[in-house]
């Protein structure tokens, strides 16, 4: 699952839209909490665990380490009517947001004019592989979650696991799980934006190969906020820089 929509998501808008350089928000980026709208989405999430038969639901939890997903594991699974004792989440680094170093909390518009070469080298290059000074590109994003990959398959092979994490690390579990190329996942990225508190969900097919492989069920699921009213967002996350 992507957390819910963030104080930092409603911020990045209000920039663009009145074309300031900077976004106006005080915290660190994993410090910002979830919005209003965001607790809500969470709590909708909470009723899609609830409706799931207990053979689909998920026995473990996985989360990044920034407030904004951390919030929204736990209303979600306190939404779905777990015992509030059973509540376990692990925090794992590894699946943080992807660091957006000197580009962080700048709008596109901040970003033409503070780092023009970082612009150009950005669309020289492309998002997957640019990496702006002190940040990440989406293949060191992908280095770190292959390694978070072992980790699963080593503790939780045969569980189910619930993971909350960030837009661009969805679109990179993607990458890896299903063996894409860099075009492949870049134009599923261009056809749509991962919303807030969707859902993607894999399978282990154990006939898919010598060891098996994991099958996508669903992908960017957001009928559970539809049923709920909530609205549907898609903000990228806090720092403006290229995704």
């Amino acid at each position: 699952m992507r957390h819910g929509e963030s104080a930092g998501n409603v911020a990045r808008d209000l920039a663009e839209a009145d074309g300031l350089h900077m976004i106006d928000i005080a915290t660190r980026d994993m410090d910002v909490p979830l919005s209003d709208l965001g607790a809500h989405q969470a709590r909708a999430l909470g009723g899609y665990l609830a409706r799931l038969p207990d053979a689909e639901r998920p026995r473990h939890t996985i989360v990044s380490p920034y407030v904004r997903a951390e919030q929204t594991a736990l209303l979600a699974l306190e939404s779905s009517g777990c015992d509030p004792d059973s509540i376990r989440l692990l925090l794992d680094e590894r699946l943080r947001e992807r660091e957006f170093g000197i580009l962080d909390r700048l709008t596109r518009a901040g970003i033409t004019e503070r780092h023009p070469e970082q612009a150009a080298a950005r669309a020289f290059l492309g998002k997957f592989f640019h990496r702006p000074p002190g940040g990440e590109s989406w293949a060191d994003v992908a280095l770190r979650l292959r390694s978070f990959l072992d980790t699963l398959g080593r503790e939780y092979g045969g569980e189910r696991v619930m993971i909350v994490s960030h837009q661009v690390v969805i679109m990179v579990f993607r990458y890896l799980l299903e063996h894409l190329r860099e075009a492949d996942v870049l134009a599923i990225d261009r056809e749509q934006e991962v919303a807030n508190c969707s859902v993607t969900r894999y399978e282990l097919d154990r006939d898919g190969g010598p060891h098996g492989c994991m099958r996508l069920v669903s992908f960017n699921e957001v009928e559970h906020l539809q049923r709920a009213g909530e609205p549907v967002t898609s903000e990228p996350d806090t720092p403006a820089g290229p995704r």
